[in-house]
Parts: structure tokens; sequence; C-alpha cells
């Protein structure tokens, strides 16, 4: 009795810790949206970028496939917050064939050259408190905010994303978000990663100062 005792106190210790461990950002495919939380919308090939300065574009359409219709190189259509948007990677003059709203162009995006990128699309909803653990990412990531504000913590200090504010956090930084103010965040997020490396790594090497508060 006492060995099943030990087992049985340790099968409950190891769940603890695994529960506990269980990183807040983690992101499921967009199948499993049951409300607030991080959804992964689409994960886009690129292949290897041009060399030229890199912006992240978004459109806004009536329908997915009047989107559809206007989609060409290095772009994807999503469904997020309530909306129809069609996502692309081009230079900055860029504008789509068929014209929707242009909500956004966000960049230029600090990319490598010589190695091929994977573009993985999210939406971020969720309310004030709600913190990321530690991590980077292989590339960097970039968010567009519709609704509320997100607090990043990085070695280098801080920055705040909320409407009409974007923010773009190079590869390899480490990283921390919260949720700040009292709004929900509603949010679409783009990590443009290293098609060989997973997208996203948590760390255990930095200690954030607390600077979103």
């Amino acid at each position: 009795m006492k060995t099943l005792s030990w087992i049985i106190a340790l099968v409950a210790i190891s769940t603890l810790t695994v529960s506990a461990q269980e990183p807040q950002s983690k992101c499921k495919p967009v199948a499993f949206r049951n409300g607030e939380g991080c959804w992964i919308l689409t994960s886009v090939p690129i292949g290897e970028l041009p060399n030229r300065p890199l912006y992240w574009h978004l459109d806004v359409y009536p329908t997915r496939e009047a989107a559809e219709k206007a989609r060409g190189e290095h772009a994807a259509v999503v469904e997020s917050l309530d909306k129809v948007w069609l996502l692309t990677l081009a230079e900055r003059e860029w504008r789509a064939r068929r014209k929707g709203k242009h909500v956004a162009t966000i960049g230029p995006l600090p990319v490598e050259q010589g190695k091929e990128f994977t573009a993985q699309y999210m939406e971020a909803v969720m309310a004030p408190g709600w913190q990321t653990p530690m991590h980077t990412h292989p590339g960097p990531e970039v968010w567009y905010t519709e609704q509320g504000e997100t607090c990043l913590e990085t070695p280098r200090g801080k920055q705040v994303g909320k409407k009409g504010v974007p923010v773009i956090v190079p590869a390899g930084e480490p990283m921390r978000l919260t949720v700040t103010g009292k709004a929900q965040r509603r949010s679409l997020v783009l990590v443009l990663h290293d098609s060989s490396q997973p997208w996203n790594t948590m760390i255990h090497d930095w200690t954030p100062k607390n600077l979103c508060k």
C-alpha cells in the first residue's frame, strides 16, 4: 500500500509540474477557437525573400471570395476579428490588384537574406492581465492591434502596441508580453520565421525587470 501511495503522489506531483510549466501563450489551431486565446490562423511557406525592404500589408474585404481574387504572391486570406483579411508581404508601395480597404502597412521587417521563411499568422484575443512566459522567435514578430494594448518587454526596454501603433520584434530577441490597460486585446500577429526552426522557443536565461505593470 505504501508503494502504491508513493506512485499516486508522484503522478500527482508530475501532473502539477507539467500544468505549471504549460506556457500561457501556447497557440492552438483556429479550428479549436472557442473564445479568448492565441489561435493559429494559417502558415504560409514563403521561401527566400527578395533583397529589398519588406512590409506587411493588411487589407479588409467584404467577402472571402473578393479577398481570394485579390490575393497575389506571398499572401494569405484569413477570417479573424469579425473581418476577412488579405495579408501580404511586399515592398512598401505595393497595393492589391483588386482594391479592398487598406488598413495598415507595417515595416520594414528585419529579415536575413539567404534563408527560407514561413509566415505564421495568428489571432490574439486576451483579457487585461494576460501574460506570456519568456520566449523568442527565429524571425521577426509583428502585431497589428484592433483593440486594447499590449506591453512588450525585452532586454532593450519596453514598447506598447495599440490601435495605430504596431510592434516589431527582431529575431532571437527575448521577450515577454503583458496585456495592459482596461480593454480586451484583439490583434493580428505575424511571426515570419526561419522555416528550418520551430516558430517559438521558451527560454529561461533572461529575467524581465517587470517594466509592463
